[in-house]
């Protein structure tokens, strides 16, 4: 069993920054892979970043350029910064852990609560 809870979300203006946490208990974090979606209302969870155990990455198109994923193994917490915010990046974010590297939600087994996103004009 492994428990996530996210942090950092809030309102900002587009353009502007904002860093994701996402502290792990129980299990040993570092074996996992984990990843960062995101789910705006009236739509499905969407893929957005995920990183490996061996620090292997994979970004959603959309947020290229634009979205960093890092992981310190030591304090158990994943992160992503997000700059060059934009209104459609308004979104409950949600932290998993994978079975292994993926984009497919459904490879995705423990998730946190989620942290809201909201980007103004």
């Amino acid at each position: 069993q492994v428990q996530l809870v996210e942090s950092g979300g809030g309102l900002v203006q587009a353009g502007g920054s904002l860093r994701l946490s996402c502290v792990a208990s129980g299990r040993t974090f570092s074996r996992y892979d984990v990843g960062w979606f995101r789910q705006a209302p009236g739509k499905e969870r969407e893929f957005v970043a995920a990183i490996g155990w061996n620090a292997n990455t994979l970004i959603s198109d959309s947020v290229k350029g634009r979205f960093t994923i890092s992981r310190d193994n030591a304090k158990n917490t994943l992160y992503l910064q997000m700059n060059s915010l934009k209104p459609e990046d308004t979104a409950v974010y949600y932290c998993a852990t994978a079975v292994y590297l993926s984009v497919r939600i459904t490879d995705y087994a423990y998730w946190g609560q989620g942290t809201q996103v909201t980007v103004t004009v």
